[in-house]
């Protein structure tokens, strides 16, 4: 019932890995202790890959967390600024270390927020990258496994927070920007979906008992014309 987990950073020229837009597995073994094995999931760094030369259609994002991981693939035909957006904050390490602070069984899970970081300051559900995306409403219809953009009021308000639907919700088409798709991890979305939530401070049972937690937003990029 014990999970220990550790990050490895290893130069990908000392692995001699190309870059990949899947997860490569890597065996460690121990020459004094044959019998001991350890399988990583190596992720490729991103870091010296411009946005730009992403093909954000094929681009993936995998999201892990402590219930499970999750895939998502996006619509740069419907909102290209919310992809960019959501990518770059994943290339930047934004997401990695945040909770989904906001969960509705048959609605959505709710995250991207910095304040739910350990040792931020603010209220969860209030934070932001410090700058916003224009809306980009369009005709995808809010349904299970949707990725779409919180906001407040304005339409323009969005900044990081997403949302994943866990249900249908067609009071939202057009209101607000969906811009991708679950294309794994329902099992990982109904787990979240399930957490004991407790009241908010408005009255709202949406706040879980235990933290969900969002690891890590790893790219697994795949470039133009590859």
């Amino acid at each position: 019932g014990t999970q220990v987990q550790r990050m490895l950073t290893v130069p990908g020229s000392r692995l001699g890995l190309p870059v990949s837009a899947d997860l490569i597995d890597v065996t460690l073994t121990w020459k004094d202790m044959p019998s001991a094995t350890a399988v990583l999931k190596v992720a490729p760094d991103t870091s010296g890959i411009a946005l730009e030369d992403l093909d954000l259609a094929l681009t993936r994002i995998l999201l892990i967390t402590n219930h499970g991981q999750m895939v998502v693939r996006f619509f740069p035909d419907k909102a290209p600024g919310h992809v960019k957006n959501f990518i770059k904050l994943a290339k930047e390490h934004f997401y990695d270390g945040t909770k989904f602070h906001r969960v509705i069984k048959g609605f959505m899970l709710q995250g991207g927020c910095p304040n739910t970081k350990d040792g931020a300051k603010g209220m969860p559900g209030t934070g932001n990258p410090g700058y916003t995306v224009n809306a980009e409403f369009n005709d995808t219809r809010h349904e299970r496994g949707i990725l779409s953009m919180a906001r407040s009021g304005h339409p323009d308000s969005a900044g990081s927070q997403f949302f994943v639907l866990h249900g249908t919700a067609p009071h939202l088409d057009n209101q607000y920007s969906a811009f991708g798709i679950l294309e794994s991890g329902f099992d990982t979305l109904d787990k979240i979906a399930d957490v004991r939530v407790r009241m908010t401070e408005s009255g709202e049972p949406s706040a879980p008992v235990e933290p969900v937690h969002l690891y890590s937003a790893v790219v697994l990029p795949v470039l133009k014309g590859k």
